[in-house]
């Protein structure tokens, strides 16, 4: 019952916000309600953490009950260490948006209370989609993150908020309305097998045809890429995150777009082994695209947030590239570029959203030697930006280390082309700060404040992270890397034999 309950703490305390009194003397009062219960379920997490055996591996906490019957579906939870790491990240990214959001502008038309009681809504069905061992049960979840995420856009979003809104759900639909087919088509083939059943226990290992393996991968594969967001489909996060809240945007890059990445892994990789070896090529050339392109683009952006939704493309593509190249290196490198990802990116849009706020603007134009006025400002800005360039000693350096490392032992050109990337993220990053943090201050920018001790206090927990898993990732990999062994084994390919000094002259000789 550990899961169910975890998942239904956030939900519970989003009903609850929307039965509190809706006046503005009730505001901080609601917020202190949903930290409260978003404190609770990352203390829910972290005892479910304590207890996860890690030298047991395998999925634990599992629930399993019968749900719909005549279609095979269940309802049923589990977590390995690849999904017990993307739920830690969820909890302990929720309070801290909450409380960044604290100071968040509401339309007067709209209320605090639905605001953040969509936030815990989200919450909760993203833990649901993290621990669901069931098809039919996480494409329920699945869709049901659409709905949250939409009202955030569309109801407390800035300009274009409607556009953006609409663009977002009508992706995701069109990539979960070619899952639903396939998950069709595994009933179909289930019950062609003898019982239909969507338990990934019994989906794992089911035999069926090259052609029938290879279009449901694609159904499957074509939902994920586009929450990923992998290139081309891409185009819905720029335009989402450049009228989200900060808040929103946290949720749904660092949270919600890692459904799609869990997916490959959870149900790509584990139900159709050998249609994504056969997918690896051409998967693995366009996440290499993601990298240079997100990048490129970040490169030429004035407005902050479009910046760092293109870094996220950039950065989606190297974990999508270390799922795909099946070593154990570069698969554990991604599951933790996942988790690291989460919290550079939550800690950069948030500390970009309160610097916005305070000048009314996103344009990098409209800021300049903001650092003379919001030196506290200015050092997050810079930590939490040389985190997403990888700088050694921050989180993200070890997991895209890991990627890369893993990769070069796999496809060499795919490897190079991806360290540009490194090379591209330096310009977009430094540039970025450059422009808004040093020389004279900017026409205009003096009215931009220092964050106040409680946006320090929300945005801490988040650097501290950041460099404590830069020096020491163990923990971590401690409880991700059995789950990788069994993924990687499932699909059969693994890390290539190492080379010996005795190959080597082998291959010289051959060569002469």
């Amino acid at each position: 019952m550990m899961l169910t309950i975890l998942a239904a703490t956030p939900l519970v305390g989003a009903l609850v916000l929307t039965v509190l009194p809706r006046t503005a003397q009730s505001a901080t009062m609601v917020k202190s309600v949903a930290v409260a219960f978003s404190l609770v379920t990352l203390a829910l997490s972290l005892v479910m953490m304590s207890g996860y055996d890690v030298a047991a591996g395998g999925y634990q906490y599992v629930e399993q009950h019968d749900w719909i019957g005549p279609l095979g579906a269940h309802y049923a939870l589990g977590v390995n260490g690849i999904g017990l790491t993307l739920i830690l990240l969820t909890t302990v990214l929720v309070p801290i948006v909450l409380l960044s959001a604290w100071g968040d502008r509401i339309p007067t038309s709209r209320s605090v209370n639905s605001y953040l009681a969509w936030m815990l809504a989200l919450q909760g069905l993203a833990i649901g989609v993290f621990a669901a061992t069931d098809v039919f049960l996480f494409y329920v979840l699945f869709e049901a993150t659409l709905i949250p995420i939409y009202f955030l856009i569309g109801s407390y979003g800035g300009e274009s908020r409607s556009y953006a809104a609409v663009k977002f759900l009508i992706y995701n639909l069109v990539g979960g309305l070619l899952m639903l087919a396939a998950v069709v088509g595994l009933y179909v083939v289930s019950a062609g097998a003898g019982e239909p059943s969507y338990l990934l226990s019994d989906l794992s290992g089911l035999e069926m045809g090259q052609t029938t393996e290879r279009l449901l991968f694609l159904g499957f594969m074509a939902a994920f890429a586009i929450k990923a967001p992998l290139w081309p489909l891409h185009t819905w996060l720029p335009d989402a995150a450049g009228t989200a809240t900060p808040a929103t945007s946290v949720l749904m890059v660092s949270v919600i777009d890692k459904v799609g990445t869990f997916g490959m892994l959870r149900w790509c990789l584990e139900i159709f082994p050998n249609a994504s070896e056969w997918a690896s090529p051409v998967v693995i050339t366009l996440a290499v695209i993601s990298i240079l392109y997100g990048a490129l683009l970040a490169i030429g952006q004035d407005d902050i947030r479009r910046l760092i939704a293109y870094t996220s493309v950039s950065h989606f593509g190297f974990i999508i590239l270390g799922i795909f190249v099946f070593t154990h290196t570069s698969t554990a490198g991604a599951t933790l570029y996942m988790f690291n990802h989460g919290l550079s990116t939550a800690a950069l849009f948030l500390v970009t959203g309160m610097m916005i706020a305070r000048r009314g603007s996103a344009s990098i134009r409209d800021f300049g030697g903001v650092q003379k006025i919001a030196p506290v400002m200015a050092g997050i800005l810079l930590i939490a930006g040389l985190s997403s360039l990888s700088l050694p000693g921050l989180a993200p350096f070890i997991s895209e280390f890991l990627v890369l490392a893993g990769t070069f032992t796999r496809s060499v050109p795919a490897a190079v082309l991806a360290t540009l990337g490194i090379v591209l993220a330096a310009l977009y990053i430094l540039i970025m700060y450059q422009r808004t943090m040093t020389g004279p201050l900017a026409p205009g920018a003096e009215g931009v404040t220092d964050l106040t001790p409680r946006e320090v206090g929300a945005l801490t927990p988040a650097i501290v992270l950041i460099v404590a898993l830069g020096f020491y990732p163990q923990p971590l990999l401690n409880v991700i890397n059995p789950a990788v062994d069994e993924v990687v084994a499932t699909v059969g390919v693994g890390d290539p034999p190492p080379r010996t000094p005795a190959d080597l002259e082998g291959s010289q000789e051959g060569d002469r």
